[in-house]
């Protein structure tokens, strides 16, 4: 499709992104399909792929899905404990037995 000339080159100048390659708008839609925490098998769907490590690539660029873990994480811990008086004097929770 884009092997032949096009006016590709002088529409992205013109918006003021020269270089920018059409293949760029791909990687960029999956980084974004990525941080909306798309899976590897959704990743691997939209671009076509049939190998796990394209996929990966754009998964590994987005820290979003780890801050949620944390969040999730921290939730689950703040509703498990009693009160705050239970921390001990570290402020951290220990196994009591």
């Amino acid at each position: 499709m884009f092997n032949k000339p096009t006016r590709w080159t002088h529409a992205v100048t013109v918006l003021g992104f020269p270089g920018l390659r059409f293949h760029d708008l791909r990687h960029t839609g999956n980084t974004f399909a990525a941080a909306t925490g798309a899976t590897t098998k959704d990743l691997m769907r939209r671009m076509g792929h049939d190998n796990e490590r394209a996929a990966l690539i754009y998964q590994h660029a987005t820290t979003r899905a780890d801050r949620a873990i944390a969040l999730g994480i921290d939730a689950l811990v703040n509703s498990h404990r009693k009160d705050e008086d239970d921390d001990g004097a570290a402020g951290a929770l220990a196994p009591v037995g």
